[in-house]
């Protein structure tokens, strides 16, 4: 390759195609030709052509022009391509342009769904994984009613799974290890705006602190403890 060339190579420039576009296509109900036109399409509008011809469009494919019309056609039938109407406010001429705008908020939804999906399979293994813990807390598996319970914290109380879990280490803290006091704590826990884990530990610590100075008023223990006492079933 000669230097000139070279240099006319270089400055026909680069054409940025979006992976996410290559991976989907056929998911947003493109084929490959399909796909292959809107491409070109790509290209002519960052080259600032903002509406190539199917004449144009069949000079760099293996179809011809007829063929890229239909292209065309069903592309924006697909809701993939639009052609807007812009105006030249200076020589106040109108003029018709393509946008590939709702190809991609078409790739954008994916995304949103495969986030939604990926966030789903993790909600389902963390909430797995609350019975795992929850059982070997008890050590022994949960009964119907305490399964309903914790089903009840996930799908209607729209607890969050750490909540729960750190509901749980609270009430083995507290020596109260039954479902009826987890629940008070997720309750007053979420009365108070509690909503992350180390809020609740914050919360925890100040209210058993509160309490441990209550009754160092009233009584010395016979033996020092190694956590105050904090009984979340008297709170009102």
């Amino acid at each position: 390759m000669n230097r000139e060339s070279f240099f006319n190579w270089i400055e026909m420039g680069s054409v940025s195609i979006p992976s996410v576009l290559l991976r989907n296509y056929n998911r947003i109900g493109l084929d490959e030709e399909e796909v292959m036109a809107l491409i070109h399409m790509h290209s002519f509008l960052e080259r600032g052509n903002y509406f190539p011809t199917p004449e144009q469009l069949a000079a760099r494919m293996t179809v011809s022009p007829h063929k890229c019309m239909q292209i065309l056609r069903t592309c924006i039938q697909k809701g993939m391509l639009k052609i807007e109407e812009q105006e030249d406010p200076v020589q106040n001429i109108y003029s018709e342009t393509y946008t590939l705008r709702p190809l991609w908020e078409k790739l954008i939804r994916v995304l949103e769904e495969d986030e939604i999906d990926e966030e789903s399979v993790k909600n389902k293994e963390d909430e797995q994984q609350i019975y795992t813990i929850m059982e070997k807390e008890f050590g022994r598996p949960l009964s119907p009613i305490e399964c309903e319970t914790l089903t009840m914290w996930l799908d209607q109380d729209n607890h969050d799974p750490a909540i729960i879990i750190a509901a749980l280490k609270e009430s083995v803290l507290s020596g109260k290890l039954n479902f009826r006091y987890i629940d008070r704590i997720l309750f007053e826990w979420k009365k108070n705006g509690i909503q992350s884990v180390d809020e609740a530990k914050q919360y925890g610590e100040k209210f058993r602190q509160q309490r441990y100075r209550r009754t160092e008023n009233t009584y010395s223990p016979p033996e020092k403890t190694d956590f105050p006492y904090y009984n979340w079933l008297e709170q009102s």
